[in-house]
Order: C-alpha cells, then sequence, then structure tokens
C-alpha cells in the first residue's frame, strides 16, 4: 500500500520497483526514519521540491525500520539519505538535509 506523508508518496520494499524502479523519469528517493531528526528538517522542503518539480521529477520516501530489504539492497547507512533513480538505476546519492537551494543545485545534473 501506498500511503502519503508530508505530501509526499511512501513507498515499501513492496512497491519499491513498481514505484521507483520502473517509473518513467527520474525519481528522488528519501531513506527516513521516525527517530532521524534531520529527516523531519528537509520533509517540507521535499514536498516543495515534489511540487514544483512534478512532472519532471517524483519524489517519494521509504521508512528504512519498516523497510529493511530496499535499505539494505541499497548500502544505506544514514538517515536520510536522498538517491535519485533514472531508468531503474541509482545516478546520485546525497546524505544529510540541506536548504532547498542547494538541494535543487545538487540535483540539477539528474533533472
Amino acid at each position: 500500500m501506498t500511503t502519503h506523508t508530508e505530501g509526499l508518496t511512501e513507498v515499501t520494499d513492496a512497491t519499491f520497483a513498481e514505484e521507483v524502479l520502473r517509473a518513467e523519469g527520474p525519481v528522488l528517493v528519501e531513506f527516513t526514519a521516525d527517530w532521524c531528526g534531520p529527516c523531519r528538517q528537509i520533509a517540507p522542503v521535499l514536498a516543495e521540491v515534489a511540487r514544483e518539480e512534478e512532472g519532471r521529477l517524483k519524489v517519494v520516501l521509504i521508512d528504512v525500520d519498516r523497510n529493511p530489504q530496499t535499505q539494505s539492497a541499497y548500502g544505506v547507512l544514514s538517515m536520510p539519505t536522498l538517491m535519485v533513480f533514472r531508468a531503474g538505476e541509482p545516478v546520485k546519492s546525497l546524505v544529510g538535509a540541506r536548504p532547498k537551494r542547494r538541494l535543487l543545485q545538487e540535483l540539477a545534473d539528474v533533472l
């Protein structure tokens, strides 16, 4: 089941392949956890980016505590980890919260 948190689509181990790996365009995945303070800080930034880049960039989140298979498969150790997937492959990985302007600058080459 897909739910929405902070205006973002939440994916699971079961839906990751469909929602992310088989997506048409680039997908920004936030690997997050309820206990992660920086994850809560970046959530509104990601919601804004999702709204502003709709049609160009899909933004989803996955809770690592509830979805350990996907976390393990991509070697994610720190939260938040932001990973951009294109055509089923990770093409960029960023660790930690950051302001929207900096995030968009860092994503410019993959959008």
